[in-house]
């Protein structure tokens, strides 16, 4: 075998696509991905590259290929030719490091739900009114640790959407998110009895935001239907319903979303009944 780097350009990278007979279906979703990261500048050389057989076979690094032609852009890439044929089946068979993994990687603790709330407030951030789910919310690990040196606040964050997760039941990213946009958007206001009424559920009544959201998440978690995979924007979507109300002081005895409801703004009026927000 012999193994090189060599800068390959989008029209290099077309050419070998059509040496490529023996890979398996080309999956639009992952060259996108790919492109974006060339594009983002986020491409960087590693020993994994694409490799032809003794007979010049493209048998690994399509998406690869297919992303540098769509992204249009040149880039260094590992190019090894004269690999065994027999090898195929043993190739490009190991786990792909996930955005926990890159976290954990860079000394985070929780990075499970670290990664979660960093992909979410991506979203939240770029997309708020799109699909969560899907090829079109994947994240890059690059995006999740900029993301995480842009909003260091969210490590604190996440404590407190852990703590509303126990309580009820509300997706750890959304609660995340939901304390963490909202304590940057009004620094002047206490959040202490908006997480301590929603953990509790104690002395307040029918109609206070507080109430009116735990007991939406509770109901939901106990439901029978089907669970959508975007629940996270869901919740957000619930949590900054309430906490509007909350912040102004206005009571709201049902939370409902209705199907092309876009993300609430996070509201910016003063309290008109100081009550809501100081009674615990």
């Amino acid at each position: 075998m012999q193994m090189e780097v060599l800068d390959v350009s989008p029209e290099l990278a077309a050419e070998w696509l059509t040496r490529n007979t023996a890979n398996r279906p080309l999956s639009k979703a992952a060259v996108q991905q790919l492109a974006g990261r060339i594009q983002r500048g986020e491409w960087q050389l590693t020993h994994q590259g694409i490799a032809f057989d003794e007979d010049g076979v493209l048998i690994d690094g399509q998406h690869r290929l297919a992303a540098i032609a769509k992204a249009g852009i040149t880039v260094p890439l590992t190019v090894t030719r004269g690999v065994p044929r027999t090898a195929f089946t043993v190739m490009d068979t190991g786990r792909k490091r996930t955005g926990r993994d890159a976290l954990a990687l860079a000394g985070e603790a929780n990075a499970t739900h670290l990664a979660a709330a960093l992909r979410g407030l991506h979203l939240y951030l770029n997309a708020p009114n799109s699909s969560w789910s899907g090829g079109s919310s994947v994240t890059s690990n690059d995006q999740l640790l900029t993301m995480l040196d842009e909003h260091p606040g969210i490590r604190d964050a996440l404590q407190h959407g852990v703590a509303l997760n126990r309580a009820c039941r509300i997706t750890v990213t959304a609660a995340a998110i939901g304390w963490y946009v909202t304590s940057e958007a009004r620094p002047d206001i206490d959040q202490s009895s908006w997480k301590e009424g929603i953990v509790t559920g104690a002395r307040l009544e029918p109609g206070d935001p507080r109430l009116t959201l735990r007991n939406t998440m509770l109901n939901l978690a106990t439901g029978t239907s089907h669970r959508r995979r975007d629940d996270s924007r869901e919740h957000l979507l619930y949590y900054l319903k309430a906490w509007n109300a909350w912040a102004e002081g206005r009571s709201i005895k049902l939370l409902r979303r209705s199907p092309n409801e876009t993300m609430p703004r996070i509201s910016k009026r003063a309290a008109a009944l100081p009550t809501l927000r100081d009674t615990a």
